[in-house]
This record gives structure tokens, sequence and C-alpha cells, in this order.
């Protein structure tokens, strides 16, 4: 008789507590239809989501968070070639080239704010028999840029963008070298600008609208910048050539910078990327556009094995040439249309 009032009074107790615990008499469904029926609660500042109410409320799932709003690119490509004779009758030089290339990427993105930066690196030489080592490319690159999106839905960021491009070493015309052509910092172009881009990760592309970039050019060689070298102010001379006022190192101009980019897989491992870049200024011949479009194509042999076919077109409407006239004296000429072409195989590491 003892056992028996005590199951019913341990039975009595627990009706109690339950009644309690629902004491509107809501109906009591698994833990599974809450959570397809009801959208969790956040608390700020937790990495927990609590389920509703009606549910236990120490019931805590874990929500899965980055470990990090930084996504990265470290690639390195070596591109070689060589060419050898031994008692070739068509005759021929022996040469070798290589071609180092470096992308490194560090992009941040955090909600609506996000900030991208590039830095492109490349650097070829040549040697062949009978001559000395020669440069056959030589760039740098720099690019940062802040983008605020314009809401949750828009593909479309305000963004503030600065950009630097330059040389690392001297550059010859080749086969003279007595004096160079080019050197670090002349020239070296700086882009600030405050504008607009469109930005497409899945479709990988962008599109940038600066309708206030400053463009600054640097010729840092005296000696270039008092021949009026890359559109800077050359000096001013007598009648013997004697400089009266030295030519200006920098040249600032303000106008509209349009930057696009796109990369695509157009057949099976052949990839094609485009980088294009006008620019015109608001004040100095509105209308003239500078130029500067890479175009490149990239074979995938495997893993590591690439071919590369390249395309580089530069148009800069203050960058005058010089050419020697019948009577060999230097007569300075209008812009003209820059073009570079680079197809090699090599190896390419993703690190």
């Amino acid at each position: 008789m003892r056992y028996l009032l005590a199951v019913l009074f341990t039975a009595c107790l627990v009706h109690s507590i339950d009644a309690q615990r629902n004491p509107l008499g809501f109906k009591e469904r698994p833990l599974e239809v809450f959570l397809t029926e009801h959208k969790p609660v956040r608390f700020v500042n937790s990495v927990f989501e609590l389920l509703p109410m009606q549910l236990d409320p120490n019931y805590l799932i874990p929500v899965e968070t980055p470990d990090t709003f930084w996504s990265h690119l470290n690639k390195l490509s070596l591109d070689l070639s060589q060419l050898a004779f031994v008692n070739w009758n068509a005759g021929g030089s022996n040469s070798i080239s290589s071609l180092l290339g470096i992308n490194i990427k560090r992009n941040y993105k955090k909600g609506l704010f996000q900030w991208n930066n590039e830095m492109i690196i490349r650097y070829g030489i040549n040697k062949q028999s009978g001559q000395s080592l020669r440069k056959t490319d030589d760039d740098l690159e720099l690019v940062s840029s802040l983008g605020y999106k314009f809401s949750s839905t828009s593909n479309w960021y305000y963004t503030g963008r600065a950009s630097f491009k330059s040389q690392f070493t001297k550059g010859y015309n080749y086969p003279d070298r007595d004096k160079f052509i080019s050197n670090f910092m002349s020239p070296g172009y700086l882009f600030v600008g405050v504008g607009a881009e469109f930005n497409l990760p899945e479709k990988k592309l962008k599109l940038n609208l600066s309708p206030l970039t400053q463009k600054s050019t640097f010729v840092l060689s005296d000696r270039l910048a008092d021949q009026g070298a890359f559109g800077v102010q050359e000096a001013v001379t007598d009648d013997e050539g004697n400089i009266i006022t030295p030519g200006r190192n920098a040249r600032h101009e303000v106008g509209i910078l349009i930057n696009n980019e796109y990369e695509r897989e157009i057949f099976n491992n052949i990839k094609a990327s485009t980088r294009l870049s006008l620019y015109t200024d608001y004040l100095n011949n509105f209308g003239n556009i500078d130029v500067d479009w890479e175009l490149n194509f990239e074979f995938e042999v495997n893993e590591y094995v690439k071919a590369s076919l390249g395309s580089h077109i530069r148009y800069d409407d203050d960058i005058k040439t010089r050419a020697e006239n019948e009577d060999g004296e230097t007569v300075l000429e209008g812009p003209k249309v820059q073009w570079k072409q680079q197809l090699g195989i090599g190896v390419t590491v993703l690190l």
C-alpha cells in the first residue's frame, strides 16, 4: 500500500510541474518542428542562438562563424624558354630567357564593408650569345580600394581607390646602353579617386567608376625631366642649350578613371582575363583618353604546368616620341600606341 501511494504521489508531482511549465496548455511538439516553423532568436554578442521560449531555454545551438574575414592569394609563376644551335645550317643565336610573375591579394570583407589589396610584379630577362643581359619585362603595381555596399542586396559599392605603377630597374633602347630611358619612379604613376564599384564575385567581374580622380606622374630622373619625358614639363633652355629653368619632376591632373576586370573560363582548362583602364583629364584636352589594356590567356596543362599568352596595349596622349630625321637631328613626334606581346610556358604555384 505504501508503494502504491508513493507512485501516485510522484505521478501527481510530475503532472503539476508539467502544468507549470505549460500553463496555457500549448501542444507539445518535437524540437525539429520548432526549428522549421520558428526562426531562432539571436542574442547580441553571442555565438549561440536560443530556441523559442516554448522549448526549454537551456537548449543552445552553436552558430558557425568564419575563422577570419580575410581571404588571400599568393601566386608565383616562372616562365622559361631556351634556344640552342649546333652546326645549324640556317643559322641562329643561342638564347635563354625567363619571366617571373608574382600576384598577391589580401581582401577583407565583413558585412557591407570590404577592403581589397593587390600587388602585381613581373620581371623578365633575356641572354643571347654575343650580347649582354637584357631586360624584357619590368612591372610593379599596387592597388588598394575601400568599399561600402549600397545595401545588403546591391552589387554596388561606394569606393575610394588608390593605385601605383612603376618599375624596378633601368630600361634602355637596346643596343644603346649609355643612357637609360626609364627607371624606378621615372615614370611612376599614382591614381587616387572616389566613386562607385560594381562587383560580381561569382562572375569575377569588377567595374570601378571614379569621376573624381587625381593622376600624378612622377619623373625623378632630372635628365629625363629636363627632356619632358612621360608628359612632364620640360626644361627651358637658351639658344645654346643651357638650362635656364629645370624640368619638373611631377605632373598632376584631375579627371575621370574607369577600371574594369573580368575573368572567365572560355574552354576547358583555358582561362581568359582582361584588365582595362581608361582615363581622361578634365582640364587638359578633355576627351583624349589614356588607355592601359591587358588581355591574357592561360592554358592549364596540369596543376603546376601552365602556358600563357598575353597582350598589353598602352596609349598616353601626353607621352611624345622622339626620332632622328634624315639630318641625324632628334625631333619630337606625336604619341604612339605601345604594344607588348608575350608567350611562355612555365610553372605556377599557389602558396
